[in-house]
Formats: C-alpha cells, sequence, structure tokens
C-alpha cells in the first residue's frame, strides 16, 4: 500500500465557511442574500397552512423578487392561492423587492 507524504507546499489552514464568505466579496454578498433569503422564510411560515412549511424552502433573492421552492405541484398551487398575502406582508414590512415567485424544486 502506498502512503502518502505531506508535501512541503504551504497549505494555508482551513477557515470558517462565514470567515470565506465575509473575505470575498462575491460571496459576501452571496452570504447576505442567503441569510434574507432565510429571513423572509422566517416572516411568511406563520402564513403557512399545517405542515405546508414542511414542502416548502426559500429560494433565491434577485432585482425582480423572492422565489418559494414548493416541493410539488400541489404544493405551489397551494403557495399561488397565498401568494397575494405573502406579497402583503412583504411590502408591510417594507421588504424590497416585495414580489413572490413561486417556483416547483427540481430534483
Amino acid at each position: 500500500m502506498r502512503r502518502f507524504q505531506r508535501s512541503s507546499l504551504n497549505v494555508p489552514d482551513p477557515q470558517p465557511i462565514a470567515q470565506a464568505l465575509a473575505g470575498h466579496e462575491g460571496l459576501a454578498r452571496l452570504g447576505a442574500l442567503l441569510a434574507a433569503s432565510n429571513a423572509r422564510m422566517a416572516l411568511v411560515a406563520p402564513l403557512l397552512p399545517g405542515a405546508l412549511v414542511r414542502f416548502v424552502k426559500p429560494g433565491p433573492i434577485d432585482e425582480d423578487g423572492w422565489s418559494l421552492l414548493a416541493a410539488n405541484a400541489a404544493v405551489a398551487a397551494k403557495l399561488r392561492h397565498l401568494q397575494p398575502r405573502l406579497e402583503a406582508l412583504m411590502m408591510e414590512r417594507g421588504l424590497s423587492p416585495h414580489r413572490v415567485r413561486i417556483k416547483v424544486q427540481q430534483g
């Protein structure tokens, strides 16, 4: 069996993910968008009836709106019925953009 030896190259120590995100402009923006998406999900979760919240995940935020990812078409249909209430809550809280998109999660 062949053994691997450490090379004499200087390999940096691993960084915690938060430190890596903060140290890179593009990754810092991605981290901020991820946090904003999760915060919006926490805001709308109480509006989702029953166990529906288990089948919904927060999606990306961009200049046009925020996406909710539905586990299947039936969940997406229910979310579309709730969409006006969700968008009203976003507007009420001053979150921009307040548009909510519903997408069926692929895979």
